[in-house]
């Protein structure tokens, strides 16, 4: 099953179950996915981290991710969409998804349905489907707040398997906004101190808030969106070290060597080798 919805201006609104058939889909850049398990389990690998999801499992990924499935031992469903059919920065203020379910970091966003969830998610896919088979001027806005309320509804539970409550609400919100800037920033501005400026909170503010919300601390978060990027770089383009190291902002290509070296265990032409040995 595939049903497709392309807008005049280049939007597109996808959902599927058989993703890792569908070439053309795959082929389309700036998705954003989410990918939810139906029946037994599937094996995937992103950005070279396997990961197994099973029944009732949820994820979400940027179109910066990249995707592999490995195996597949059950039925999945895949809700793929881009900027142009729903911009989630833009439209931040009705979502409050971006810095958190979407983000570009090696830090995903993974949770298990229970069943009323799960109900609540089927029902606005069924709708979603029937829209799908709509054709008249309404059908573009009906499927774009279906697609508002699924994600609003991961949004929702995604932040209650994190404990957000109300009081921990205000904190929440200058995580999120500490991971937008972090994606913006990260090429030029990588201490915590850069961002604690901008959100105008002292590093200790933003390291207590983060701990509260047993998230990694505010520095680790930006080592880990400058690795995940490098790493993406050595897999994904044929760049060398010293390219990369000027892509992401490093004063030389040393001491590039020597983060990347730190938070992976290994040097890059090492990490480079041999992750792509493996294929």
């Amino acid at each position: 099953m595939l049903q497709q919805y392309h807008t005049k201006l280049k939007g597109t609104l996808a959902l599927t179950d058989s993703y890792l058939t569908e070439k053309a889909l795959q082929k389309e850049k700036g998705l954003y996915k989410f990918i939810w398990v139906r029946q037994g389990s599937i094996t995937v690998e992103i950005d070279h981290q396997e990961m197994v999801l099973s029944k009732d499992d949820v994820i979400s990924l940027t179109h910066l991710q990249h995707l592999e499935f490995k195996s597949i031992d059950g039925e999945y469903m895949t809700l793929l969409f881009n900027s142009n059919f729903y911009c989630i920065y833009g439209n931040d203020h009705e979502v409050s998804c971006s810095g958190f379910l979407f983000n570009g970091s090696s830090h995903l966003v993974r949770f298990t349905l229970n069943e009323a969830e799960r109900r609540q998610l089927d029902q606005i896919t069924e709708a979603m489907e029937n829209e799908f088979t709509v054709s008249d001027s309404l059908q573009e806005e009906m499927l774009r707040i279906l697609l508002k309320r699924f994600i609003i509804q991961c949004t929702r539970i995604a932040r209650q398997r994190l404990d957000i409550t109300r009081e921990k609400e205000s904190g929440f919100e200058i995580v999120r906004q500490y991971y937008n800037l972090v994606d913006e920033h990260y090429r030029t501005k990588k201490q915590v101190q850069d961002y604690a400026d901008m959100l105008h909170k002292s590093p200790k503010t933003l390291s207590n808030i983060f701990s509260t919300c047993k998230l990694p601390s505010p520095l680790r978060v930006i080592h880990e969106r400058v690795e995940a990027e490098a790493k993406r770089l050595l897999l994904y383009s044929n760049k060398s070290a010293k390219e990369i190291a000027d892509i992401l902002g490093f004063e030389d290509q040393a001491s590039f060597s020597r983060f990347f070296k730190n938070m992976a265990g290994q040097s890059a032409v090492q990490f480079r080798n041999t992750e792509v040995g493996k294929n």
